[in-house]
């Protein structure tokens, strides 16, 4: 049994409903939202009437008819999750102009941080400004509106590559660390080069949308002197990847824990030998 089979209009109710929802238009979303429920209401009868009878039908044909009752309903409820969490995501990145041009950049900055629970410090200081365990924190970094900010912690908070619009123009910028942040892509690491002439810290470990292509743009990173790059599930060949970020930038600290690399090492070691033994033979006259 189908679900259009019973109620024929219900399928109908289906692209309206995605409409007004893409369309910004909750009110006509929710409306029509319950209309849909009115239609499947008919649904519910063949299940009484099953219950009230002495004989009810076999359990997979019970299973199968409550799913095709709630098919539409889950879907439904799956995709308001998805619009909200994308909703969330892009409000905790927007760029807040009004604060930036009445407190300045680095106000505009601490508050941004603190709204996607990180942290930072200020320049000079040894105290880090947080988040507590109820999401709370001190309003203590509006007297710093003249201080720079030199770390800024954003592990597992949702930036992605809209959020770094707040971080412009802060040439004091050191330390950064993305640690688990989902949204982190090769368009976010493209961009960080607004940080070339400051940045010495990036710490990049366990962000699943990071590729190689997004590595290899860190090149522009020149004043770079330490690099985590743990745990990447979207690196094939981590071996080869830490050997080209050691050659991009040579005076970089690499760190790539979290990989496999026992295979990579007798690779490495074997071109060694075929290195060193051409140049044992392009020393040696006569050779062909």
């Amino acid at each position: 049994m189908r679900l259009h089979d019973v109620c024929p209009s219900r399928p109908a109710v289906e692209p309206v409903m995605s409409a007004h929802f893409m369309a910004g238009q909750p009110w006509r979303f929710y409306r029509t939202l319950h209309r849909c429920g009115k239609h499947s209401a008919p649904l519910w009868a063949p299940a009484r009437l099953w219950s009230s009878s002495s004989e009810s039908p076999p359990l997979h044909t019970r299973a199968l008819l409550f799913l095709t009752q709630r098919f539409y309903d889950v879907e439904l409820l799956m995709g308001l999750n998805s619009e909200l969490k994308r909703r969330t995501v892009q409000w905790k990145n927007s760029y807040n102009s009004y604060a930036r041009q009445r407190l300045g950049m680095n106000i505009a900055l601490a508050h941004f941080v603190l709204r996607l629970k990180g942290g930072f410090r200020y320049v000079g200081q040894d105290d880090w400004f947080r988040v507590d365990k109820r999401g709370k924190f001190s309003w203590d970094f509006l007297n710093h509106k003249n201080t720079p900010i030199e770390e800024v912690d954003l592990s597992h908070s949702l930036i992605n590559f809209t959020g770094l619009q707040s971080l412009e123009g802060q040439q004091s910028l050191r330390t950064l660390s993305l640690r688990g942040c989902s949204q982190v892509d090769d368009w976010f690491l493209a961009r960080l080069h607004i940080f070339q002439n400051s940045l010495e810290e990036l710490n990049i470990s366990d962000c699943p949308q990071i590729t190689v292509g997004g590595l290899a743009a860190l090149r522009n990173l020149r004043g770079l002197r330490y690099l985590d790059i743990s745990s990447l599930p979207r690196i094939s060949s981590p071996g080869l990847v830490v050997i080209l970020l050691e050659e991009m930038l040579p005076q970089c600290h690499i760190v790539a824990t979290g990989y496999d690399l026992s295979m990579f090492q007798d690779t490495v070691e074997d071109e060694k030998e075929i290195k060193e033994q051409g140049k044992t033979d392009n020393r040696t006259p006569g050779m062909q």
